[in-house]
């Protein structure tokens, strides 16, 4: 999995694996793109507005935990 944000478009995107093929995008709110393959995998989600949604929980603070459970705190910016 990887999460990018570009400042510049307040946009963020979670990505949960490579793009093999080509992908419909679903719009689900205002706010969030989903992109989907043929088979209904899901490719990644696009956050727009991404500084308010991410900000909107823990406390401005980006929680990373792992299979073991450790928890890593990252600040969010911006």
């Amino acid at each position: 999995m990887r999460l990018t944000y570009d400042p510049k478009h307040n946009i963020a995107y979670i990505r949960l694996r490579e793009r093999a093929e080509a992908v419909e995008t679903v719009r689900v709110s205002d706010e969030i793109n989903i992109d989907l393959a043929a088979d209904g995998t899901v490719y990644g989600i696009e956050l727009l507005d991404a500084n308010n949604q991410l900000k909107a929980a823990d406390g401005g603070r980006l929680v990373l935990v792992d299979a073991t459970g450790t928890e890593r705190t990252l600040p969010l910016t911006g």
